[in-house]
């Protein structure tokens, strides 16, 4: 089984997420999707990240009704500060007849030269890169590199920093939310 690994935060996880899950689902060679919900970084301020496991509820009422899409929450045991390299490892021992592929926004591309052991994670590993309008240039290594995939996914520039925003504003936000996700962050009243 090939699975597609979506790292974030999903604070809160949006119709932008899911389109782009599902999009990958459906029209390329990945089986499943795992939404990899990010725990939240000590050495962070805390802000407007709500807690790991409410994030984690969100991805899940998210997903539940699409066979092919499912939340984790495997790096909320791994060790802090999180790298995508030691949560590949831990997945490969784990889950040794699974293939694990990263799923990434062309803006992340532009920075993953920067990542702790890119080199490593791009020798063993598919990178499937969805389209974002950004600025800057992908390093030319990462264009023709026989890894990377460049995914032909509807451009979806919606934000959770946005959505976070506008709900404080007092905006009504339901349409750019699934909505049990809509229905969850009213009833607990997040992001006001």
């Amino acid at each position: 089984m090939k699975i597609g690994l979506y790292f974030g935060t999903f604070n809160p996880i949006h119709v932008g997420h899911l389109t782009i899950a599902n999009h990958l689902a459906e029209y390329s060679d990945l089986d499943k999707i795992w939404f990899v919900v990010t725990p939240h970084s000590p050495f962070k301020k805390k802000s407007s990240l709500l807690d790991d496991r409410q994030r984690y509820e969100m991805v899940y009422r998210a997903t539940k009704e699409y066979s092919k899409l499912e939340p984790s929450d495997i790096e909320f045991n791994l060790p802090q500060p999180n790298y995508t390299i030691n949560t590949l490892t831990y997945l490969k021992e784990k889950y040794p007849d699974s293939e694990f592929a990263l799923i990434m926004g062309e803006d992340n591309l532009k920075s993953f030269h920067k990542w702790k052991n890119y080199q490593l994670i791009l020798d063993n590993h598919d990178i499937y890169v969805y389209p974002r309008i950004s600025e800057g240039t992908v390093d030319t290594q990462f264009n023709t590199h026989s890894k990377i995939k460049k995914v032909d996914a509807p451009i979806m520039e919606l934000s959770s920093t946005f959505i976070r925003k506008s709900i404080k504003d007092d905006k009504n936000v339901r349409p750019m939310l699934p909505e049990n996700v809509w229905e969850y962050l009213d009833e607990m009243n997040f992001y006001r």
